[in-house]
């Protein structure tokens, strides 16, 4: 493949997405900008009026469906514009201003939930049952009365929001030191030459076949952190007690209850995760071993986890046949998923190369009146065939969604998104692993499965534990201090690699650079959701139809209901461990498997 990247206008348009569809002219996006803030200013007229009439509350959903419909159009074809090529100013500055108007009309409608729960409950539920219209918004009314124990008097709720800003102030710090201030200096990479290193990076190094590298980057990176510890270490104590101040302002019994509450999860899902993964742990120990072996080490360190087992030289996938494969692996969906699936990579629906100024990395995007779209750079490594899965799972999700739910549940909570997209990925592992016949490449692809989940469960799950050691620390008065946070946070190690791991002393600052520290009892989701997809995907490949037939109907819900009951529909039951129990049971058999072969 050319080293030199092209210009948007050398990309054919078969490889570009039809964003035009959106706005074949941009004067309508003005038209709807305008629309919208007309709209929101409309709005405005229902303040004080919610509880007159069944009639008057329906009209003022349906106004605020239609002002939001209107907002995300607006700013999802921005956002996309821009993306194309970052350094045109003309999309710079649309999506500035489409930014604003999200900010504007969120202020102009932020009275429309406190007022709804001004309403006595009975009067509300019984505007319900009167008002047929009204019927669809059950749910969401519902998950509004659920949140009124919570919800403080509008004095309070002032203040508190005012303060946000200041109760926002520990992420901010961490960011700037993160991003902006902290130095890593500089390695010799592979080939001896000077390379600056970087948290982007850190990763490959991490991955290098040679090992001096791997232990210059480990030492160089953490060396930074140890040399701003007491300030990171204060900053996540404050991060810390913030969500436990604030819980107990909002009369949760603890700050992990509070963070569960808005997708209606009980904190047992939570306890299930790290009481599962925990007495799993020997899969994990016996992996270290393996590694060791494997690598012909004397003993394995930290700076070894990621090192390749198997190196495999990967010809160039041509973006034609990586959509081959990725149809070959997802035909378990069903002809319907597969036929709608083929008429997006055909209509538009992805972006594939990179150009001059475009965004890096890959998603799924859109609004509820659009194609879904996929942003990729496709550069025909193996990682990209599963970077096009995964999104595609996403889009699909969005496809069957808007097709069949109404704007208001057009969506996706982050504890059921991640499913879609998961099971693809699984699925095509799966396929690509029953095919192969070359016992390198089936190892290498192994190890690739197994390091994804190690990396998605596991280690999420050791994170998730420390943040509720963190969080009941604070909660019982105590004080999370440098050294505190360091031994806590070794322990941890210690108790998921085993003792055959040599235990370096820079891994006591790890979680010093974890960003979603400061988006406390966050990393769970990417466990459970992994868990949920190898289990729906081994119900797919074993009880066919059947399995297949639910999962679609997952995929068709969209926000209707909370996670859990949603995932019940595909077939899982998230509030018990047996999904996560079962995805130990394939992670086994995944690890029999590489070392019958290596």
């Amino acid at each position: 493949m050319s080293k030199s990247i092209k210009t948007r206008d050398q990309i054919e348009s078969k490889y570009k997405w039809n964003i035009e569809a959106m706005y074949p002219d941009e004067k309508e996006w003005e038209e709807d900008y305008k629309k919208a803030e007309e709209l929101g200013d409309e709005f405005l007229s229902f303040a004080g009026r919610l509880s007159e009439s069944p009639d008057v509350m329906l009209e003022a959903f349906r106004l605020k469906d239609q002002i939001w419909q209107t907002v995300e159009k607006v700013y999802v074809y921005a956002r996309m514009k821009s993306d194309e090529d970052t350094r045109v100013a003309k999309y710079q500055s649309m999506v500035n201003r489409s930014q604003a108007l999200v900010a504007s009309t969120a202020a102009k409608l932020s009275f429309f939930t406190p007022e709804l729960l001004e309403i006595p409950e009975e009067k509300l539920l019984d505007y319900v049952s009167m008002s047929e219209g009204l019927k669809l918004y059950e749910h969401v009314i519902n998950q509004i009365l659920r949140m009124k124990a919570h919800v403080l008097s509008k004095a309070e709720e002032k203040i508190i929001a005012k303060y946000s800003e200041l109760t926002s102030a520990t992420n901010d710090i961490f960011n700037m030191i993160n991003n902006a201030d902290i130095k890593f200096g500089s390695i010799e990479d592979e080939d001896g030459e000077l390379v600056e290193l970087t948290h982007g990076r850190y990763i490959r190094f991490m991955e290098s076949p040679v090992r001096r590298v791997r232990k210059d980057a480990f030492e160089r990176l953490y060396a930074a952190y140890e040399a701003q510890k007491n300030t990171l270490a204060t900053t996540y104590n404050y991060n810390t007690k913030t969500d436990v101040v604030t819980s107990r302002i909002r009369n949760y019994s603890s700050s992990l209850e509070a963070a569960l509450h808005a997708d209606n999860i009980k904190t047992e899902v939570y306890d299930n995760l790290i009481d599962v993964v925990n007495r799993n742990l020997p899969l994990i120990h016996r992996y270290v071993d393996l590694r060791k072996e494997a690598l012909k080490l004397d003993e394995v360190h930290m700076y070894d986890l990621y090192a390749p087992l198997v190196e495999v030289p990967m010809e160039e996938i041509k973006y034609e046949e990586a959509l081959v494969m990725v149809e070959e692996g997802l035909t378990p969906l069903g002809e319907d998923y597969i036929h709608n699936m083929k008429r997006g990579f055909e209509s538009g629906w992805i972006d594939v190369f990179e150009n001059e100024g475009k965004r890096s990395g890959a998603y799924s995007f859109g609004s509820y009146d659009s194609m879904p779209y996929i942003l990729l750079n496709y550069n025909g490594r193996l990682k990209d065939v599963f970077t096009i899965a995964h999104e595609i799972g996403h889009a699909m999700h969005s496809f069957y969604t808007r097709k069949t739910q109404p704007f208001i549940y057009g969506g996706h909570s982050i504890f059921t998104a991640e499913v879609a997209s998961t099971v693809n990925e699984n699925l095509l592992m799966r396929d690509l692993l029953e095919k192969e016949d070359d016992a390198k490449v089936k190892k290498y692809l192994l190890n690739i499965y197994i390091e994804d989940f190690r990396a998605t469960v596991f280690r999420q799950t050791m994170f998730a534990e420390f943040e509720k050691i963190t969080h009941e620390a604070v909660e019982a008065g105590e004080v999370l201090t440098t050294e505190w946070l360091c031994d806590n946070y070794l322990e941890l190690n210690k108790k998921y690699f085993g003792k055959n791991m040599v235990y370096d002393p820079q891994i006591r600052m790890e979680w010093a650079r974890i960003p979603h520290f400061y988006n406390a009892f966050y990393v769970y989701k990417y466990a459970t959701g992994y868990s949920a997809a190898i289990a729906l995907s081994e119900k797919i490949l074993t009880e066919g139809e059947r399995a297949r037939n639910s999962y679609i109907e997952f995929l068709k819900s969209g926000e209707s209901d909370d996670p859990i009951p949603l995932l019940k529909l595909a077939g899982v039951d998230m509030s018990k461990p047996e999904p996560i129990e079962k995805a130990m049971v394939v992670f086994e058999q995944l690890l029999d498997e590489l070392e019958r072969l290596l």
